[in-house]
């Protein structure tokens, strides 16, 4: 038996916990960008994935006109930051609707360090930072779609085995539902099956 919920019949503001409760889990680029004139910003994103791979693009949602996306908009340029677990408490302070013009990076205690290729600072703490130029942004609803052309990856030597990431050293956060927020956890390796190896459905419970 099912529940069936009308997204045409319900408050947006319900239907959008019911969505982020089920969207699980969900990884958080942290982006940073300035304004106009130059004052770094801060934020996470929980509506994040990669959008191409050649041309490596990134994509992130913001949900209203937010200051991460009126910057993206003014200046071209972002970094993606990797959540590590290890910072939760600054990801999460930095997601507090500070007035406009102030910096996260200085009200949250984030160490910022210089990117290599955008104006955009980089999170000095954190394992991996994308570079990114604005490719385009596409308007849904009340929401905006930003893309963004990866155009230089710096990633923490610590975090490398055999030139890969490995996830058990970058402890990565996602967020689920209402106020929940998630760690790794459990690993588990399952390789892709080639048709020609197909010996039909896995045994239950395997």
């Amino acid at each position: 038996m099912r529940v069936d919920f009308d997204p045409a019949e319900m408050p947006r503001t319900d239907f959008y916990r019911l969505l982020t409760a089920t969207v699980v889990p969900r990884p958080i680029a942290w982006v940073s960008t300035v304004t106009a004139d130059g004052t770094p910003n801060l934020a996470p994103h929980s509506f994040f994935t990669i959008a191409a791979v050649a041309p490596p693009v990134v994509q992130f949602t913001s949900v209203g006109r937010k200051d991460s996306l009126r910057n993206v908009e003014a200046t071209g340029e972002f970094v993606v930051n990797l959540a590590p677990e290890g910072l939760a408490a600054q990801v999460n302070d930095t997601g507090t609707n500070f007035p406009h013009g102030v910096s996260e990076f200085e009200a949250a205690g984030v160490a910022a360090e210089p990117s290599l290729r955008v104006g955009p600072p980089r999170v000095a703490d954190s394992p991996v930072a994308l570079e990114c130029e604005l490719h385009s942004t596409l308007r849904i609803g009340d929401s905006t779609v930003v893309f963004g052309r990866v155009v230089h990856a710096a990633v923490a030597e610590e975090v490398l085995v055999d030139g890969h990431a490995e996830i058990g050293r970058l402890r990565p956060l996602s967020r689920l539902g209402k106020d929940e927020w998630g760690t790794l956890g459990d690993v588990r390796e399952l390789s892709r099956i080639r048709h020609a190896d197909w010996q039909g459905p896995a045994a239950s419970g395997s």
